[in-house]
């Protein structure tokens, strides 16, 4: 019988912990959010990590800016922030950014010291390197998941579908660092069904409702969603979730799988960065 994964219940044991050691420093942490344009999706996302922050006892304003501001004056913006809030513990420059921006020198505006979402250079390497202190809250949502149903991914077989910088390539990384064995697919991947049908264990990260169907499955597959698509105003993840259920052994529903823990992982780095700056 198909195992359906409560993202809500992860992510609510790790948010109660954070909750608990926020609680015991001596000054309230701030998360601060660098919101560009007003992209709906992104709004909804945000709102979610407010109320996060707000049951964990953080501080969170979010830095709102024109879709049409240079890279420049953004990037100026950025670190003036920075240097103005002293309490400021994390910061996340909210994705996707209008394409322009979406540069490595507006991500690395951000400090290494309280990048939570892990995306300037500083910190990839980190992670390649296996230095971190904290780590990239999607991909690290996907561990705590195999964690939750007690699997040890040394030496197991695991396909990621998708290699792009926010869960694709940093969760390969992390992944390989654990002694798994990865095959990552991307849009010129061949024949994905055929890659698909053999694997035991799939991560798919791209955001394409319907991308993995049935009969790309083979039986008791491990199915990990990290997708987001929407239509007709309701969210999708990449795999068809009525049909995968009945070939999966493990699978995570969307919503309700990968992003709340995501939500939380967030606001367990910036406790991580509270207490490094103690």
């Amino acid at each position: 019988m198909t195992q359906i994964i409560n993202g809500k219940k992860i992510a609510q044991d790790i948010l109660d912990e954070v909750k608990l050691d926020i609680s015991k420093l001596n000054f309230k942490p701030k998360l601060a959010v660098i919101f560009v344009g007003s992209d709906k999706p992104s709004t909804t996302y945000v709102n979610k990590k407010k109320e996060a922050a707000n049951y964990a006892g953080i501080d969170f304003e979010i830095y709102n800016f024109p879709a049409n501001i240079e890279k420049e004056k953004l990037v100026k913006s950025i670190k003036e922030i920075q240097k103005k809030e002293k309490n400021i513990r994390g910061m996340i420059v909210q994705l996707p950014l209008p394409e322009p921006l979406f540069t490595p020198e507006v991500l690395d505006a951000v400090s290494p010291d309280i990048d939570v979402d892990c995306l300037t250079n500083t910190n990839i390497g980190k992670l390649v390197m296996k230095t971190a202190d904290f780590t990239p809250p999607t991909p690290q949502a996907v561990l705590e998941i195999f964690k939750s149903i007690e699997l040890n991914v040394k030496g197991k077989n695991i396909t990621i579908v998708g290699a792009g910088a926010l869960v694709g390539k940093p969760l390969s990384i992390m992944l390989l660092n654990k002694e798994a064995t990865i095959t990552t697919c991307n849009e010129h991947t061949k024949d994905l069904k055929k890659i698909l049908k053999k694997s035991d264990i799939i991560v798919s990260a791209v955001g394409k409702k319907d991308l993995i169907r049935k009969n790309m499955l083979k039986k008791n597959v491990i199915i990990i969603d990290t997708g987001i698509a929407f239509a007709n105003k309701k969210m999708y993840g990449d795999v068809n979730f009525a049909e995968a259920i009945k070939k999966a052994s493990y699978i995570t529903p969307t919503p309700g799988g990968v992003g709340p823990i995501t939500v939380s992982l967030l606001m367990q780095n910036l406790l991580v960065c509270s207490q490094k700056k103690v």
